[in-house]
This record gives structure tokens, C-alpha cells and sequence, in this order.
């Protein structure tokens, strides 16, 4: 008998099909789980990572660590980009939604060996889901002072910065934020910037109201600092332009050359002098100056900052209220800013350029530190206080931290599962279980015993309320409010969204097909031994 028409189709291809499939994708799933579980929570431990060329990093962020994994699994990839969209959409959260969304494929395991079909599994997660959604609205409250828009920043970085630097942090966030009031989310990298300075501790760190960048200005004889000045700011330089082929110059008399390069100078002077007519004081550019533009410069008391790249160039146009021009010749007086002052100085042996208006609402954190690396760790803090600051927003944002909103929705899902038919409500309940894999892991984190810790927490709460919760710091029940203990609403929602999505896009998975392209492709294994 020949082989059926559907082999030959398939003879250049792996397939792993049915609960196989299931098996290996789970697996993939809870080894990303796996590399972030320990860094949840404010007694979350670091990772030290180390890139090709032997650079290290020391974070606790799950978003950092996942954005530097290799990993060839598809399942593995399709859970670090649900993290990514985590972290571009509500800017912390990362870690909570891998770990619920391998919990949730973890049951779901569980669930086909009693014999339960996947399309079961996800109605039954699609609904939990809604429900979570409805409950929260019943538990959400309202911001009525800064204190709480600090707490909440406090909550989401809290494990990523040591507690004396915590509430600084979260006050540089919360004011920079305000610049952001009645502009679009995407403006922050704009209107604030950040810079890493060299010298000075951690607890230096500034919040300044203006532009700052690593710059030294053209030359040395040029006036180091100003007042009330005039801003120009040119996405180009003070420079003729290049000819964009290869050329060559015969010259065919001996005054030829003198008269070439006096032109050249006039051309060039012409443009300073259109700088004065324009009373322009300072100069932004993004590309070179001529040497022939020195003495006109610097007989104006021009000054003049080169080499912008092209968000540093919105900036200062933002912070001075100028209009960036592509050349001099093309500047008028609208296009001209204002600054109420700007000075050059140098921190051990670096320029900075510092721009200061009232006409811009810009700003820049300055981050100190003993090295680069802290100093870099000390702007993703910032990076990510300020992403929940900026996304504070409806009239009830607040939800109880410390693991306990997660806790309260798994208790509302076992109440409500017992009143549904059929085998649906199995699949609720391993929906809740599932959430409980936050206050689980918090508690492993903090080196308490995770079901004593939910014991005591459910306890806790159905006595007094889903605000009442663990304080893993002090190892004490408290009230999540007062305590200052509070997740954001748009975090937990988006991780429950990103959860729920990403298990039922791998339960929907029935078959896996690996071409043999290379012989080094990955191996599923088609075990039924999850373990």
C-alpha cells in the first residue's frame, strides 16, 4: 500500500500534535515564568546579566530581563512579547503577567488529563476574566491627594530601589508628570528628559526644571553662560553644503584659488550676519560650523552649541518656544525662541549644557551615581515611575497592592465557579489558582510560608475587606490604604488582558509543525511528562 497523499505532504516536516503539543508549550512557558519569579516584589532578588560583548547589568526588572533573553522556543517568544506589550502599555506589571499566564497553561495541563477539551478550559477563562473585570470596578477608589499618586509609584518600584531613595524617586515622578498635563502620553521622552552625571551619590539625584545634555560649546572664547537670550535652533549647521558626488577643481590662473575661498568666506559670513540681524544669541545645531565663521561668531558674542541629535533639537525647541529650520538662511524672527538663562559647566571634567525658560514646561532628571551601571539602573527606575505616573488617569485608579487584589478576585471566582454548571466552572476555579500565584510568590520572596500566607490573607479579607493584606516589608496584616501599599488599576487590568489572551492563544494550539530546514532546530518533546 503507497503512502497516503497527506505523508508525502508532510515528509519534509516534525509534527507534534494533541496534548504533546500542549506539553511542550507549557514547558516553555513556565522556564520564562522560572528566570523572573524570584525578582517579584520588594524582597525580589536580582539578576545579573551579561550581554555578548561582557557587559553587566544588575536589575530585578522582569522587563529588562526578559528584553535580553535568546530564546528560540515560539511559545517562550510569544510570552516575552505579551511582557513588552505589558510594559508599553502600563509600564510595570511585566513580571505579574508571565507568571499568571504560565499558571494559567499550568492548569490547563492539569485540566486535559481530567479529560477536560480546551475549548472548555478557555471558555471558562474568558469568562473568569469578565467577571475579574466587573469585580474590580466594585473594589477600585478614587486619588484624592499626591500622597497617593506617590504610593502608588512607590508600589510598582518599590522592589527595584533601596527603600531611603524610594520616596525621592517617586516625587521627581510624580512633578514630572505634571508637565504632561493636557499633552499626549507619547510626548514624555520629549518634554522629559534624563541624563546620567558623573560624581555626587545616589541621593543627589535632581529633578531640574530645563534642558540638560552632555555638550561643550564651539569654542572656549565664546561666552559660557546667559541670561535672558535669543534661541535659534537649526537642523543643520553654519556650513555650506556638500556636493553629494565626487568633484574635482581645475584651477587655470593664480588668483583663481584666492577668489574661490573669498566667496566661500563671504557666503559663510553672510550667514553670521544674518544670526545678528536676528539679535540671535545662542545657537543650536545638529550638524558642523565652518572654521571661516569663528571670528564672526565670536565678534557678535554668538554662542554656539554643535552635534544635537534630532529629540535633543525638540527639546531645546520645546523648552524655548523656538522653531527648528533646516539652514540659517531660512530662520526669521518667529522662528527665534527665548530663554530665561543658560550656562556651560563642567562636573568631574564633563560639559553639560543647562537651558532653563518659562516658556517650556520641559524637564530632566539627572541621575548620580559611584557608576554607570547604578546610574543606568537609577534611570529605568525613573523610566518606570514616571510611565505610571503619566498613566494615573480615571476617576477610580487605586487597587490594593501587596498581592492582594489578586487574592480577592481568586476568592470572588470559588464563590461564584459553585454556581455554575457543567465543567466550566473547573475551569474558573484553575483560573483562580492561578492568580494566587502573585501572593505565592511574594510571600516565597519574602521568605514566609506561601500557604500559611494565603490562609491568613483570605482570612483576612473576608473579614474586613479586599484592602486588607500583607505588608511584606514588616511581615504584618495592615490596611493597604493607610499602609501606602496600592497597585495601579490600568496594571492590573492589562495584565489581566495579557494573561488571559496569551494562555488562550497556546490552548487553541493543537498542532506544531517544525520544518527541517536546519538541523539545529528546536526539539518539542512529546512526553506526557510535564515535570
Amino acid at each position: 500500500m503507497g503512502t497516503p497523499e497527506e505523508d508525502l505532504t508532510l515528509s519534509d516536516t516534525d509534527r507534534v500534535s494533541g496534548r504533546a503539543a500542549l506539553v511542550g508549550n507549557v514547558k516553555a512557558a513556565l522556564a520564562v515564568s522560572g528566570a523572573v519569579r524570584s525578582t517579584l516584589g520588594p524582597r525580589g532578588m536580582d539578576k545579573m546579566l551579561i550581554d555578548q560583548d561582557g557587559r553587566v547589568v544588575n536589575t530585578n526588572d522582569g522587563a529588562t530581563v526578559l528584553e535580553t533573553a535568546m530564546v528560540e522556543h515560539p511559545t517562550a517568544r510569544l510570552l516575552i512579547d505579551v511582557s513588552k506589550s505589558q510594559d508599553l502599555i502600563a509600564r510595570d506589571g511585566t513580571t505579574t503577567t508571565i507568571l499568571i499566564l504560565a499558571e494559567l497553561l499550568r492548569n490547563s495541563l492539569e485540566l486535559t488529563r481530567t479529560g477536560l477539551h480546551p475549548s472548555v478550559i478557555i471558555d471558562g477563562y474568558e469568562k473568569a476574566h469578565a467577571m475579574c473585570l466587573e469585580e474590580i470596578d466594585g473594589i477600585s477608589k478614587g486619588i484624592t491627594t499626591k500622597k497617593q499618586l506617590n504610593d502608588i509609584i512607590s508600589t510598582c518600584i518599590g522592589n527595584k530601589v533601596d527603600s531611603s531613595l524610594l520616596e525621592m524617586i517617586a516625587d521627581h515622578a510624580s512633578t514630572a508628570s505634571e508637565s504632561l498635563v493636557g499633552r499626549s502620553i507619547e510626548d514624555e521622552r520629549i518634554l522629559i528628559n534624563r541624563v546620567s552625571m558623573e560624581g555626587g551619590s545616589v541621593k543627589e539625584c535632581e529633578l531640574v526644571s530645563g534642558f540638560v545634555t552632555r555638550k561643550q560649546r564651539y569654542d572656549h572664547s565664546m561666552p559660557d553662560s546667559g541670561g535672558k537670550s535669543s534661541v535659534a535652533v537649526i537642523d543643520g549647521g553654519i556650513e555650506l553644503r556638500e556636493l553629494e558626488f565626487d568633484s574635482g577643481l581645475e584651477i587655470s590662473s593664480v588668483g583663481f584659488r584666492s577668489d574661490f575661498i573669498a566667496r566661500k568666506r563671504e557666503r559663510i559670513l553672510a550667514l553670521v550676519e544674518h544670526l545678528k540681524s536676528l539679535a540671535v544669541d545662542l545657537v543650536i545645531l545638529s550638524k558642523g560650523i565652518d572654521d571661516e565663521a569663528h571670528s564672526a561668531l565670536q565678534k557678535y558674542g554668538i554662542t554656539c552649541f554643535r552635534r544635537f541629535d534630532k529629540e535633543d533639537l525638540e527639546r531645546v525647541a520645546e523648552q524655548c518656544g523656538s522653531i527648528i529650520v533646516r539652514s540659517v538662511l531660512e530662520l526669521n524672527e518667529d522662528h527665534v525662541g527665548q530663554c530665561d538663562s543658560w550656562s556651560e559647566e563642567k562636573v568631574s571634567k564633563v560639559s553639560y549644557l543647562t537651558i532653563s525658560s518659562s516658556k517650556g514646561r520641559g524637564k530632566t532628571f539627572v541621575a548620580r551615581g559611584s557608576s554607570t551601571p547604578l546610574r543606568q539602573e537609577i534611570i529605568r527606575m525613573f523610566d518606570d515611575a514616571l510611565g505610571v505616573a503619566v498613566r494615573v488617569s480615571g476617576d477610580s485608579p487605586m487597587l490594593p497592592g501587596a498581592g492582594s487584589t489578586w487574592s480577592h478576585l481568586a476568592a470572588v471566582l470559588r464563590r461564584n465557579s459553585s454556581t455554575m454548571h457543567g465543567r466550566t466552572q473547573l475551569a474558573v476555579e484553575g483560573y483562580a489558582d492561578a492568580l494566587e500565584t502573585i501572593p505565592r510568590a511574594l510571600a516565597e520572596n519574602s521568605g514566609a510560608d506561601p500557604i500559611d500566607r494565603i490562609i491568613q490573607l483570605s482570612a483576612a479579607q473576608t473579614k474586613d475587606g479586599a484592602w486588607m493584606g500583607f505588608d511584606v516589608k514588616n511581615n504584618l496584616l495592615v490596611d493597604l490604604q493607610s499602609a501606602g501599599i496600592i497597585d495601579l488599576r490600568i496594571v492590573v487590568e492589562t495584565a489581566l488582558s495579557g494573561a488571559t489572551e496569551g494562555a488562550i492563544s497556546v490552548l487553541r494550539i493543537n498542532d506544531v509543525l517544525w520544518a527541517k530546514v536546519e538541523p539545529d532546530h528546536p526539539i518539542l518533546e512529546e512526553s506526557e511528562d510535564e515535570d
